[in-house]
């Protein structure tokens, strides 16, 4: 996917109306502070509660979408929302609680071993399994980076697996649905169809949320600094999306 650079100075989004909305929000970046390690993100009374207060007055019209596992983000917001899209769009809960699974690749546990082997060298490099991906996180030992990136190239280009960056992170995962094919396919069915579809995340990995949203005459909106992005509007971090999310209610 190829960005505009033209729309990096974006404007911050108009008061959210919730009427005929859908919401759909990335977990990391957006509704929580990115943390040194995956696991130091931990459930919050105030945005367990946002969620709750906004899923029931829209409806239901409202699903996160993260890179999470699905155990992971029903941790973190206390198994208080059904509908989620995890590990980038590999895992679909829909609003009645059926599970749709994509089937892992059989090169995760090589990658998974050799991602294992690059970390022994830091204490503060992080392996992260997620079942459909392994993801190497070195957000705590960045001068490795570069390496981490360049062993990424290297298994990406050997197995097949999607290569995706993110913030001080690189993930190889099992090929399949994004981000944005969850939002269609949630899109699709009640209690989702025919509202107005708003994409609200920070990451390279949201980007296909944006796009297919706004496709859709919808609205995306980044979170975090400026940078090249399909989002048409922008606001500068956590706090502030929480605070335009509590605003609409």
């Amino acid at each position: 996917m190829t960005f505009d650079e033209t729309t990096i100075a974006l404007p911050p989004p108009k008061p959210l109306s919730l009427a005929q909305a859908a919401l759909f929000l990335d977990l990391d970046g957006t509704l929580a502070p990115i943390a040194a390690r995956p696991q130091d993100v931990r459930p919050d009374p105030r945005r367990t509660s946002l969620l709750a207060r906004l899923e029931t007055t829209l409806g239901g019209r409202l699903a996160v979408v993260s890179g999470r596992t699905l155990a992971d983000v029903d941790r973190i917001l206390e198994g208080r929302i059904t509908a989620v899209s995890a590990v980038h769009g590999l895992v679909r809960r829909e609003p009645d609680g059926t599970i749709h699974q994509a089937a892992p690749h059989p090169d995760l546990p090589e990658v998974a071993r050799r991602f294992g082997d690059f970390a022994a060298r830091d204490s503060g490099l992080i392996v992260e399994e997620k079942g459909l991906s392994v993801a190497l996180h070195y957000r705590l030992a960045r001068a490795h980076g570069p390496a981490a990136e360049a062993l990424a190239q290297e298994l990406a280009a050997k197995t097949g697996l999607t290569l995706q960056h993110g913030d001080m992170v690189e993930e190889l995962r099992t090929p399949g649905p994004t981000k944005g094919d969850s939002v269609e396919a949630f899109l699709g069915q009640p209690p989702f169809a025919g509202a107005r579809p708003v994409f609200v995340g920070d990451d390279d990995t949201d980007e296909h949320g944006f796009a297919a949203v706004q496709a859709r005459g919808g609205l995306g909106v980044l979170i975090g600094p400026p940078r090249a992005t399909e989002a048409k509007f922008r606001l500068p971090g956590v706090e502030e999306a929480l605070a335009w999310l509590e605003a609409a209610l």
